[in-house]
């Protein structure tokens, strides 16, 4: 073979693999783009699907940290006995029953809000029983005394919770 015959193929040769590599990239970037928007469309209806249920959450999680806050838990459910330790155990029954009606909420919301939400929660439990080991308590009754003037001292652990949440609500829009 001479060298004017692999000058010859060589010439036809390499301007078609020039133009097939060309046309490969260009393709695959066009393909790419293409599952690029499709995932965005796709992601976007998700959004679109997903936004109502995850202010569902975030709602049902407004009202159970209005339901436990201990000013409206202690006007809401009212002594049976006068017994201090029955109260309080009928008080965090009632609590912790809210807590589990809720508890697949936590899919919809950040781990943060639902850390917050579930310390809040912890925090109320721990001020009742705190409030029922005082000495200044002897009844029912003085219990949810103790309790209400301990709220006007300081604020209830349902108010942070309250406010991490309408602040995470509104960074969503």
């Amino acid at each position: 073979m001479d060298s004017t015959k692999i000058i010859e193929i060589l010439a036809y040769t390499i301007p078609s693999l020039i133009t097939g590599g060309v046309a490969y990239y260009l393709f695959n970037a066009y393909f790419k783009d293409q599952q690029n928007t499709r995932r965005w469309l796709l992601q976007k209806e998700t959004q679109k699907e997903a936004l109502p249920l995850r202010l569902q959450a975030y709602e049902r999680m407004v009202l159970f940290m209005e339901r436990i806050n201990p000013t409206k838990l202690l006007i809401r459910i009212t002594p049976v006995s006068n017994d201090k330790n029955d109260y309080e155990n009928l008080i965090i029954a009632q609590i912790e029953q809210e807590f589990e009606h809720n508890l697949t909420q936590q899919i919809y919301i950040s781990d943060e809000c639902w850390t917050i939400i579930v310390t809040a929660k912890n925090s109320t439990i721990q001020m009742i029983r705190k409030a029922n080991m005082s000495d200044r308590v002897d009844s029912a009754d003085k219990l949810r005394e103790i309790l209400l003037h301990d709220l006007m001292e300081k604020q209830s652990p349902s108010y942070a919770a309250l406010a991490y949440i309408k602040n995470e609500v509104s960074q969503m829009w």
